[in-house]
C-alpha cells in the first residue's frame, strides 16, 4: 500500500468506526414509543411493548427453539382435528391497549377466528411459555404473564420449564386461575382445554 492509499484509508476510519449507538436515536426514547411506533419496528428479535416501553429479550437457545418446534407440530395436528390455529413464538398477543406479548406458542380455536388479525391477534385460547434461566425471564414467565393471562381471559396456560423439567398447566376457574397441575419428567400432560392433547413430559423437554 503506497502512500497515498494509506491517507486515504486512515482519512477514511473516523467514519467506519462510527458508534453503532448512534442508531439508537432514530427510535423514541423508552416510555414514549406509540402502539404505530412499535408495530412499525421490524426485527428478528423477540421485543414487547408495555405503555410506551419497549421490552427487548434474549435471542432463545436451541433447546427452546426445540421444544417451541415440538409443541407448535403438536397443536397443528390437533387444529386439524377439531379446527383451530397454532402459531410459533414471534406473533404478537394485543392483551390490551398498549399492552403486547409474544408468548413462545399460541393457540385459538375456530369460534374465536374474530380474534385474529392480520398484524397481531386480539387474545388466544392457549398460551405457552417456554422459561428462560435468567431471573428475570424466569419472573416474567411464571409471576407476571400468569396475571396478565388471566386478566384477559385466556383460557389455559402452560409453563415449560427446562430447567426444573416441569410443566405446569393453569386453567382459568370463572376469572381466575386454578391452581395448576404440575407435570414432571415421567408423567404426561393432559390439557383440559383440548381433551385430545396429551404429551408425555420427557418427550417435550427433550424435543429436538
Amino acid at each position: 500500500m503506497d502512500r497515498r492509499q494509506r491517507n486515504h484509508t486512515q482519512m477514511r476510519r473516523p467514519e467506519t468506526e462510527a458508534p453503532v449507538w448512534r442508531i439508537a436515536t432514530i427510535f423514541p426514547n423508552q416510555g414514549e414509543w406509540s402502539e404505530q411506533e412499535y408495530l412499525a419496528l421490524e426485527t428478528n428479535r423477540r421485543v414487547e411493548f408495555d405503555n410506551g416501553f419497549v421490552e427487548v429479550h434474549d435471542a432463545p437457545t436451541d433447546r427452546h427453539q426445540g421444544i417451541m418446534m415440538f409443541l407448535c407440530f403438536a397443536l397443528s395436528s390437533i387444529a386439524r382435528q377439531i379446527g383451530g390455529a397454532v402459531r410459533p413464538g414471534g406473533l404478537l398477543l394485543r392483551l390490551w391497549e398498549q399492552k403486547y406479548r409474544q408468548p413462545d406458542v399460541v393457540f385459538l380455536l375456530d369460534r374465536n377466528n374474530v380474534l385474529r388479525q392480520e398484524n397481531f391477534w386480539d387474545g388466544a385460547d392457549l398460551a405457552i411459555e417456554i422459561v428462560s434461566r435468567g431471573l428475570e425471564d424466569r419472573e416474567r414467565d411464571l409471576v407476571t404473564k400468569r396475571f396478565e393471562y388471566e386478566r384477559v381471559g385466556i383460557q389455559e396456560y402452560w409453563i415449560v420449564d427446562p430447567e426444573q423439567e416441569t410443566v405446569t398447566v393453569l386453567s382459568l376457574s370463572g376469572y381466575v386461575y386454578s391452581e395448576g397441575d404440575l407435570f414432571g419428567r415421567g408423567d404426561i400432560v393432559k390439557s383440559p382445554l383440548l381433551p385430545e392433547l396429551a404429551l408425555p413430559v420427557a418427550e417435550i423437554l427433550d424435543a429436538n
